[in-house]
């Protein structure tokens, strides 16, 4: 079945086993887990269906082996991504369920100026140990197809009815549609996922004909004729700019804008993020990924002209990524001439250096240095020749890159 009807036929490249916790305890995973070895070794755990997915991921990379497969399980099992040579289950990847959770709650449930920049940090990054297989997303299956409401939906409502009279609420919204899925994807696991629509604010859900409601075909689709309307094409060339560069790096999705960070640095691929400020009472959180510098003002209201970053090698900062710019539905409020920062050499955050960087309410934005050649000696790397920073350490794929 693997074989001939998904993955030939229809070209699927991945599975994903959602609710495994259902189907590897007897108690369904309804149980209070404290990490304790014991808990997952005792009478409650289903063997046969253990066996199941061992033999489930054995068959499908034994017959493609550049199939994704991914495990959605909140008990978060031993060995669940190990191997199965070494007695794990074998999926290549597990989902982080408190992110797209997280998010919820903050956007149904918490004031906007009381969101926790520290919640929004420690929820991305946890359980750094196994961080290279952990796998995030904004938006999971209870807002996407289970019934819930997009977050699109939360956010700006179905904006074909007369956005003009609610300039203000879809700003806010496509402001926090951005940054959510921006901070996800750069601040999360290795990889990255997003249900078809989410990227450009689908705001229904998928829902299939069944009995409760009715056998109805009504939310059986996606609109792609919503990328016609303004505010949709504007949050779509915004993920594809945005997340198709940093993802073509180290994940598989599907976007374009944030994708070209990806393609051209690696950033995501090299190294965890290495976190410097987060700061709950501006709402600001800072910090570096690979050779690209994140900033996200999360603040409803308040914005800085001259906010204080620090960073490590000193030289002249661009901003590469705006979410505020006017072709991804932004109010345009950094000015050409502010693109380009040049450190102070102050010591900010622990660090040698700072930025000075304007910080308007609600936006992010991602700056890369610019290469000091003067400072560099080339090595031959095992892409061929590079370039290496004799003050950092930082490699340069591509001479002048």
């Amino acid at each position: 079945m693997f074989k001939y009807v998904w993955v030939v036929e229809y070209q699927i490249d991945g599975f994903q086993f959602h609710s495994l916790s259902s189907m590897m305890y007897t108690h369904n995973g309804f149980a209070s887990f404290t990490g304790d070895l014991e808990e997952y070794c005792n009478q409650y755990v289903d063997k046969d269906a253990l066996m199941y997915l061992i033999l489930a991921n054995e068959i499908l990379h034994a017959l493609h082996p550049n199939i994704v497969t991914i495990a959605e399980d909140a008990t978060y099992y031993p060995g669940l991504c190990e191997p199965t040579s070494q007695g794990g289950l074998g999926f290549d990847y597990y989902v982080n369920l408190s992110v797209p959770d997280m998010w919820l709650d903050f956007l149904e449930n918490i004031p906007e100026h009381e969101w926790s920049m520290s919640k929004i940090v420690s929820t991305l990054v946890r359980d750094r140990q196994y961080a290279d297989k952990m796998l995030v997303y904004a938006e999971n299956h209870n807002q996407s197809i289970s019934g819930g409401q997009s977050f699109a939906e939360i956010l700006f409502g179905n904006v074909k009815e007369d956005p003009l009279s609610i300039k203000q609420t879809l700003l806010r919204g496509c402001s926090l549609h951005k940054m959510i899925r921006l901070i996800t994807l750069t601040l999360g696991g290795h990889a990255y996922l997003n249900f078809m629509g989410n990227e450009f604010g689908h705001p229904k859900r998928v829902e299939f004909p069944m009995p409760n409601n009715s056998f109805s075909f009504s939310l059986a689709n996606r609109c792609w004729d919503l990328l016609e309307n303004e505010v949709h094409n504007h949050l779509f060339s915004f993920d594809k700019v945005a997340v198709v560069s940093l993802l073509s790096v180290i994940f598989v999705v599907d976007f374009e804008d944030m994708m070209k960070l990806g393609e051209n640095e690696r950033s995501l691929s090299r190294r965890l993020p290495n976190i410097h400020h987060v700061k709950d009472s501006a709402m600001v959180i800072s910090y570096m990924r690979g050779p690209l510098l994140f900033i996200f003002n999360f603040h409803p209201t308040n914005s800085y002209q001259g906010y204080n970053v620090g960073v490590e090698e000193a030289g002249e900062y661009r901003i590469i990524l705006n979410t505020d710019e006017t072709k991804y539905g932004g109010q345009g409020l950094i000015e050409e001439g502010q693109y380009l920062q040049i450190t102070i050499n102050r010591r900010v955050d622990g660090l040698r250096n700072c930025l000075e960087v304007p910080l308007p309410s609600r936006t992010a934005q991602s700056l890369q240095i610019k290469p000091d050649f003067k400072n560099m000696k080339p090595f031959i790397s095992s892409n061929g020749l590079a370039l290496r920073s004799t003050i950092t350490g930082r490699e340069y794929d591509e001479p002048g890159g």
